[in-house]
């Protein structure tokens, strides 16, 4: 059977214009943010609406071998969701539905849906969905359930494994399979639904979602510090983290500041080598107090200058310069786009280590962090018209990878592995464990058509 064949049997057995096969609307389809030079061309996308259209173009591409690449809103940077050639991209960017459950705080979601959008749903309920990754505005949750994304809020509210009670996963041959459900206990059978969480669409495709909600947040209470030194920064986040638990623990180097600084004119202290954004979430008395206890101990590690708010507002303008810190080193050039993670007593050496990594390789790497938890984003800037420069922020991508396995770290914290960081991973899990994914993914994919390349 000829290409256009095939391709007449997928389009006919679809809705209007859900298959989409003409070059110039498929090539927005190819990249994700992570903009992976290596991204291929698809042979066709998949716009589904239900259930039922991502069980028949799969059913499809397993008939005639086709690799799938499933793809929510295109914001994933670890190139997880970029294109290779000949495959068939299932997009979920159409499957929008939610509902809420006041009564029980659970919300019924499809994956296209935004995280944003969750959560101005939930908020009208008086409910809450805490994962909260610096891309929420634009981010699906779909991709959330891939990567098992995290955000500036999960040091106290954890991330979205967390939330998830349920999914429902169309398999490699089609098969559509529910698991979890509208239960805050089941323990019957193997944890499966937690299996896919974070599988980054290689073991199947999640088309709708089962989240537990928790209730609206209080207005938290936000401290700014900045710091002459690093380490002085890093041992505050240290002791910050040893006495209590905040909302929120965010952390700036120099770069990003001066870089979120140029974007926004918003008054940061370009000079700092460190900037803090600590919130207390706690109600409004003992906010006060953690807020004061944090204070006193930036003030014991050489803070240069710290102030605190309970005004909304002014809080909320430090803690967008933190979420703008991509954006804004995206206007100085290409970002290869780190996501290491380490233990927290260690987030120190993983800092200083990158500094000289960035010095060593004479490229720009600037770091921000949600400190709380150790999980760095190193960002690399260079010029790709610059063949040199291109060659030295790849070493330095490859030195700041194997510095954080040293430290007893990880190779992605919340970004997933995607196809950027697969040269990495079988040094990370070791041989027996990369083995056992793969044995895995071979039971659940025998053919090997979801996602192939990325993730295991």
């Amino acid at each position: 059977m000829s290409v256009d064949q095939r391709l007449a049997e997928l389009s006919a057995a679809l809705p209007g214009d859900v298959v989409v096969t003409d070059a110039e609307r498929t090539d927005k389809y190819r990249w994700d943010r992570a903009n992976d030079p290596r991204a291929g061309v698809p042979l066709a996308v998949v716009r589904a609406e239900s259930t039922e259209h991502v069980q028949t173009a799969v059913r499809w591409a397993a008939k005639h071998g086709v690799a799938v690449v499933p793809r929510g809103a295109g914001t994933g940077l670890s190139g997880g969701a970029s294109a290779i050639d000949g495959c068939l991209v299932i997009s979920t960017e159409r499957m929008r539905a939610v509902e809420i459950d006041p009564l029980t705080r659970i919300a019924y979601v499809e994956p296209g849906l935004l995280n944003a959008e969750l959560k101005a749903e939930a908020a009208r309920h008086g409910l809450w969905y805490p994962p909260d990754p610096s891309s929420y505005e634009i981010c699906s949750i779909g991709g959330n359930i891939a990567t098992n994304a995290g955000g500036l809020c999960c040091v106290k509210y954890g991330v979205t494994t967390d939330y998830v009670l349920g999914l429902t996963v169309v398999l490699a041959d089609g098969t559509a399979v529910e698991l979890g459900g509208p239960r805050l206990k089941d323990v019957a059978g193997l944890p499966l639904t937690k299996l896919f969480v974070g599988s980054e669409g290689t073991l199947g495709i999640v088309t709708r979602i089962v989240l537990r909600l928790v209730p609206a947040q209080r207005t938290p209470s936000t401290l700014v510090a900045t710091f002459a030194s690093l380490d002085d920064a890093t041992a505050a986040v240290l002791a910050i983290s040893s006495r209590m638990r905040p909302s929120m623990l965010e952390f700036m180097d120099r770069a990003s500041i001066n870089a979120v600084e140029d974007m926004t004119r918003m008054g940061l202290d370009r000079s700092a080598e460190a900037l803090l954004v600590v919130q207390s979430d706690e109600p409004a008395s003992y906010a006060a107090a953690e807020i004061a206890e944090v204070g006193a101990l930036c003030d014991a590690h050489g803070a240069t200058e710290w102030f605190s708010t309970d005004d909304p507002d002014e809080g909320e303008q430090f803690v967008v310069a933190r979420r703008s810190a991509i954006p804004a080193l995206e206007l100085k050039g290409a970002l290869l786009l780190e996501d290491v993670g380490v233990p927290l007593p260690r987030l120190g050496e993983l800092v200083r280590g990158i500094e000289a990594i960035s010095a060593d390789h004479e490229v720009l790497v600037a770091v921000v962090a949600h400190a709380g938890d150790g999980n760095t984003h190193p960002l690399v800037v260079f010029d790709p018209a610059d063949a040199a420069a291109t060659a030295r922020a790849q070493t330095a991508y490859d030195a700041i990878m194997r510095l954080a396995i040293s430290l007893d770290g990880t190779i992605t914290g919340e970004h997933g592995v995607g196809r950027m960081k697969q040269p990495w991973l079988r040094d990370y899990l070791g041989a027996d464990v990369h083995a056992l994914n793969r044995r895995i993914k071979d039971a659940l994919d025998p053919q090997g058509i979801l996602n192939p390349g990325a993730g295991i």
